[in-house]
């Protein structure tokens, strides 16, 4: 993040995109985690209740976070706009913000299992939700947690297989979490539907490499796994104005996490 000003607009842009109902969602802020001190979270809500609920996860430590942006993860003008979009669609958000993310994120699966009928959430359907640098996070949650039922993972940076290096070099140069470095495609659900969103002119080094990568051995491996893919897209389009997809892009993750988080369990 160069200039002041640059991560002042990137803290405060929104989703270049609305759905109905966003506005009349119920929010909760600060709420603590009982196992640990230094998380908070997030809560976005809207009828009927219990809700399933997806997380938003971050990948950053969040005082690290604040120094470069201005604001935690969970304060993001554009981590707000995709949690009341989930909750207008009828999945309940949660944003979280953590010293550490991955312990972070394991404490606050843990608090909403143990207190899903308190908050209003359904403790039996828990989806995740990340972005960038935040990915990897996410994907070593969905991949050792089988209680997740889902993720969606946009414009991310995923494994490294077959001896690449891109997620591991960009890690080392952003400083985001990669709890799932070493794993391979077999440690990928066969149960359970991943959605990756490819943003084709992503100008991230290495991102689309590796995620290319990921894509073409989940398919041979047949996991179930859902790929968009937004030609002449930009990091972040969802950001952006723009984009002749981006709308529906958006549509379409929405749409994949209220299925996945209200589907029976094959």
């Amino acid at each position: 993040m160069a200039e002041a000003t640059q991560t002042l607009d990137l803290a405060r842009q929104g989703v270049a995109a609305r759905i109905s109902g966003q506005d009349d969602v119920t929010v909760r802020r600060d709420l603590p985690v009982d196992s640990a001190a230094d998380v908070l979270f997030d809560l976005y809500l809207a009828a009927p209740r219990p809700a399933p609920v997806a997380v938003l996860v971050s990948g950053y430590p969040d005082p690290g976070f604040q120094a470069q942006l201005g604001c935690r993860f969970k304060d993001m003008a554009s981590v707000q706009d995709w949690a009341r979009m989930l909750a207008a669609s009828g999945v309940a958000a949660v944003a979280v913000s953590a010293t550490e993310p991955v312990t972070g994120l394991a404490a606050a699966l843990a608090h909403l299992r143990r207190r899903g009928d308190a908050l209003g959430v359904d403790a039996e359907r828990i989806g995740l939700w990340a972005c960038s640098g935040n990915a990897p996070t996410a994907l070593g949650a969905f991949l050792d947690d089988p209680a997740v039922r889902c993720a969606a993972l946009l414009y991310g940076y995923t494994l490294d297989l077959d001896g690449g290096q891109e997620v591991a070099e960009a890690a080392g140069r952003f400083f985001f979490a990669t709890p799932a470095a070493g794993r391979g495609v077999d440690a990928l659900p066969a149960d359970r539907p991943l959605l990756l969103l490819r943003a084709g002119a992503d100008a991230m080094p290495g991102l689309n490499v590796a995620l290319d990568r990921l894509v073409a051995a989940a398919l041979a491996a047949d996991r179930p796994l859902t790929v968009i893919n937004l030609p002449a897209a930009p990091h972040a389009f969802d950001l952006m104005d723009g984009h002749p997809r981006a709308a529906t892009a958006i549509a379409q993750v929405l749409e994949f996490l209220r299925r996945g988080l209200t589907a029976p369990r094959r």
